[in-house]
């Protein structure tokens, strides 16, 4: 045993604007946080980024984004602080608000 102590990872405070809040830590994914914590506000789906049930807008704060498909969160979407929270990593406190999918992205229904 070489007695070689890992630092622990730096923590984050992950606040939803409806008022609950959480920790996450600095290599996790805000969604798996939320959900290890018993945390509502966020839906969860796939966990995988295939879904997009837990698209978010990041309102403050810093991360890094892991990829996404952009048939939930286009680039323009992710430049305006939209992303999953399922492929999410903090880089500072975070607070987020769900999103549900912009209109062009809804399906449409068609009418018979």
């Amino acid at each position: 045993m070489s007695g070689e102590q890992h630092p622990s990872p730096k923590m984050f405070s992950v606040s939803l604007t409806s008022g609950e809040r959480f920790e996450c830590a600095q290599n996790e994914k805000v969604l798996f946080a939320m959900e290890r914590q018993h945390m509502p506000g966020v839906p969860v789906g796939c966990r995988g980024g295939g879904c997009g049930a837990c698209r978010i807008e990041i309102v403050e704060g810093d991360y890094e984004l892991l990829a996404m498909g952009k048939n939930h969160v286009s680039d323009d979407e992710a430049g305006e602080g939209f992303a999953l929270a399922c492929r999410v990593l903090p880089s500072s406190d975070l607070v987020i608000k769900a999103a549900p999918k912009a209109k062009s992205q809804r399906p449409n229904k068609e009418h018979s």
